[in-house]
């Protein structure tokens, strides 16, 4: 192995410990919090995170052994199975992150019939559409064995070895990928548009009332006055930071990969690699971000995660005041029985 092919040996193993510890604390936080469960999105996260799980176990160890070995891991029904997974958590993930974005447009844009138009059986019927659209993608793949084991991404994915079917299997990858990351792509720049328009016209009213208070209050101290006027600035770039971070994320993560595949259905242009395992990485890095970006974050689950430690500490520090007493008690026993 070159110098190259270590360290994108050491990134996937990076990204798998990130990826199996966060997404394992989203599920405590939701089994452990019946708030969270209550919620319409929980259900939609947890998807996202049962997806993001279950590629780092079965996909990215793979891929790792694979870059290691150089060669494919397992037999070509193993290969088989585990790029039928691939394809199937991949584009559930994306669909996924779509559902998210509608239910916040919903929850923003129509605040008052948000818990009308978005029921527990609503959201279990998008999350039965995204199974469907991911299985039928990845079932037609597997029947037609265009999945295997593809050097340039040391992975078991989609993969054509036989010329024959070339233009069927462009077509199909073509086809795929519009449905699957153009798609979601647009559901989240639109939905996400919008829910910032909401933002910003909210953060306007707000600033027109904040700034005919501070006009009235004459007396006001200059330092309260200059607080005022830093959190405005505040709230209007919170908005833009967190729909930036849910878009930009998906780009930075997909975009590379789903480029990849569609230039490397021109023979003519040569690909290197080591960009392919690199952004293969970067599409395993989006498993190890979604939790950060969607729950880790976000205060209901900090609040969790620091009730969990303290329940742990506490117990922790109970265990150890009884067994000092314990310890105590048996020293007297002892020292009675001398006597």
């Amino acid at each position: 192995m070159d110098t190259a092919e270590v360290i994108l040996s050491v990134l996937v193993a990076v990204i798998i410990i990130v990826s199996l510890l966060s997404n394992v604390l989203v599920l405590i936080c939701f089994l452990y919090n019946p708030e969270i469960r209550k919620q319409v999105p929980g259900l939609f996260t947890l998807n996202l995170t049962f997806c993001n799980l279950l590629l780092t176990v079965s996909n990215m160890p793979l891929t790792l052994v694979g870059l290691v070995n150089k060669g494919q891991p397992g037999g070509d029904s193993f290969c088989q199975i585990v790029g039928f997974l691939e394809t199937f958590l991949s584009t559930n993930s994306m669909l996924s992150m779509a559902a998210l974005s509608i239910d916040r447009w919903i929850a923003v844009v129509f605040p008052l019939r948000y818990h009308s138009k978005m029921r527990h059986k609503d959201a279990a019927f998008v999350l039965g559409y995204t199974w469907a659209h991911s299985m039928s993608f990845s079932t037609v793949a597997t029947c037609l064995s265009w999945v295997g084991y593809h050097r340039l991404y040391a992975s078991c994915t989609l993969s054509n070895p036989r010329a024959s079917s070339r233009t069927q299997f462009v077509i199909f990858t073509v086809f795929f990928h519009s449905f699957t990351f153009l798609l979601s792509f647009i559901v989240l720049c639109v939905t996400y548009l919008k829910v910032l328009k909401v933002a910003r016209f909210h953060c306007k009213r707000i600033d027109i009332i904040t700034m005919q208070t501070l006009v009235l209050l004459v007396d006001i101290h200059p330092s309260v006055r200059q607080r005022c006027l830093e959190e405005q600035k505040r709230r209007r770039q919170r908005a833009t930071r967190k729909i930036s971070t849910f878009i930009g994320t998906f780009m930075l993560c997909f975009a590379p990969y789903v480029i990849t595949r569609i230039v490397e259905l021109f023979p003519a242009v040569p690909i290197n690699p080591h960009w392919g395992i690199v952004s293969k990485c970067l599409a395993y890095s989006k498993a190890a971000c979604d939790p950060f970006v969607y729950s880790l974050l976000r205060h209901q689950y900090r609040k969790t995660c620091t009730d969990i430690i303290n329940r742990l500490l506490k117990r922790s520090s109970l265990n150890l005041f009884l067994c000092h007493v314990c310890m105590k008690h048996n020293a007297l026993v002892c020292f009675q029985r001398v006597q």
